[in-house]
């Protein structure tokens, strides 16, 4: 069973940049495509980015394309959020997910990964 634990999140201000971090646990991070979704209050959870499992190949969503890079250490067994120039819209919870046998055209559904990490919250003020 992998199991998934951010942190990172916290309070900036925009343009203020943060990394996020995800650990990987039960497994290994190199075994699993791997991505970022958030929710921000009365909103869907969001496909924000997500890294294929052979390849290295990565995917954005345009609202965060040219400013966020996932990336991962397998050495770490860890999956990272690097996230730059950052907006007040882009405050939410953040979460990593994880999962095998994720096809291409189901990596922005929610619904396509098998686990989930528990959230880390992040607040950009104007």
């Amino acid at each position: 069973q992998v199991q998934l634990v951010e942190s990172g999140g916290g309070v900036v201000q925009t343009g203020d940049s943060l990394r996020l971090s995800c650990a990987v646990s039960g497994g290994t991070s190199s075994s699993v495509a791997v991505g970022w979704f958030r929710q921000a209050p009365g909103k869907d959870r969001e496909f924000v980015a997500h890294l294929r499992r052979y390849g290295g190949h990565t995917y954005y969503a345009d609202s965060v394309k040219g400013r966020f890079t996932i990336s991962r250490d397998n050495a770490k067994n860890a999956l990272y959020l690097q996230m730059d120039n950052l907006k007040p819209e882009d405050t939410a919870v953040y979460y990593c997910a994880a999962g095998s046998g994720i096809i291409l055209s189901n990596i922005r559904n929610p619904g396509g990964y098998n686990y989930w990490g528990q959230g880390t919250q992040v607040t950009v003020s104007s």
